[in-house]
Order: C-alpha cells, then structure tokens, then sequence
C-alpha cells in the first residue's frame, strides 16, 4: 500500500466533516435594546428632598433578573423573545431608569446607586415582581412591578412600603413596538416613584 493510499481513509473523514461544516446555518443574529426613556421635567426647589438617597437594584427570580426580554404568551408558561436580549439585566436597566428619574426632577439632595457604595441617609430596596410582556386579549400589553422600601440607613428601619405596577399596552406586536411600552412603563412608574418618595419624607419630617 503506497502513503497515499493508507493516508486516503482520512482525508475523505476530513473532506467530508468540512463538507457537513458548510451546511450548518450561520447562527441567529443577537439584537440588543437599551430601556427607552423619556426625560421628566425639572420640578420648582421649592419641595425637595434634602437627603441622600441610595436606590439598590432590585431583587428578582432568575428569568426577571437575566438580559432576556420575557414575555408571557399564555397561562404561567413564561419564555422570552427569540434573537433578542436588553443591553443589561432588568433589574439593573430598572435601577438606572429610577436614579435617571430622580436627578432629572431635581428635587433631590443626592442620588447614587449601591455600585458605588457612597454615604446615604435613605435608601430604596426593591423586588421586582413583573418586567415582561404578556398576550391581554391576544395583543401584548407590558407589566412592570416593583415592590419598594424607603429605608433609613443608619437604623436600617423601614420608613414606608409600597407596590408599584404600571401596565402598558404595545402599539403592534413587533418586538420594537414591545420594547417601546417597556420604556413608557418605565417612565411612569419612575414618575410615581420619585413623587411617593418625596411625599413619604415630607411625611416623616413632620412627626
């Protein structure tokens, strides 16, 4: 038997991986969102918060605490958007958009994030309960919920507690028109919670 011939068996093993290798489908293209959001407006200094205030990321369960968009199709099955992810997990995007909201009012002292780990007076802990789509009637509809504890940092004593939930339907049921309600959800429950927020120090200044 010449070289050739005994080297022949794998070459054709060779030949004929490269050739199964062609034919394999090029893998799915990853679209990555950022969190829309739309600046608030700039509210009189005549009420402020003349604290610190530290905003934590919220807690979440494994599927809201990845990158993936979720969304629930039907029943309880929960799943996410094929060939698309959020530029970070929920909860941190979450997070961003809250502190984002605050220093935009500019009712507040200071606003930080627990990255940082700088001094606060108060600061808000968070569960996220809902940051996915949902099918309402066959057409998709956003449920942002957070659970919240406005705390005092010194005496780790909760001040207040409150759920917030914000539900906003999609224009159409293209992922584009999804990640815009995702935005506009956002940008209301971030309203609602720089305004309780201010309230509930008001509140307590005064007993």
């Amino acid at each position: 038997m010449s070289l050739g011939s005994r080297h022949l068996p794998a070459l054709l093993v060779l030949l004929a991986s490269l050739s199964a290798c062609s034919v394999l489908p090029e893998a799915e293209p990853i679209h990555v969102y950022r969190l829309p959001g739309t600046p608030l407006q700039a509210q009189p200094a005549s009420s402020r918060l003349d604290r610190a205030l530290r905003i934590a990321t919220p807690k979440a369960d494994r599927m809201l605490g990845s990158a993936r968009i979720a969304v629930v199709p039907e029943g309880n099955r929960i799943s996410a958007y094929q060939g698309a992810r959020w530029s970070d997990d929920a909860p941190t995007l979450l997070r961003d958009r809250l502190i984002a909201a605050f220093r935009e009012d500019g009712r507040t002292a200071s606003v930080s994030s627990d990255d940082n780990h700088l001094h606060a007076d108060l600061e808000l802990f968070g569960d996220l309960r809902g940051f996915h789509a949902e099918y309402v009637g066959g057409k998709p509809q956003v449920r942002v919920s957070l659970d919240v504890n406005l705390v005092h940092s010194a005496s780790q004593r909760i001040l207040a507690s409150r759920r917030f939930e914000v539900r906003q339907s999609a224009g159409d049921e293209r992922l584009d028109s999804v990640v815009a309600a995702f935005g506009t959800a956002g940008d209301q429950l971030s309203r609602q919670l720089v305004e309780w927020t201010l309230a509930q120090d008001g509140r307590l200044a005064g007993r």
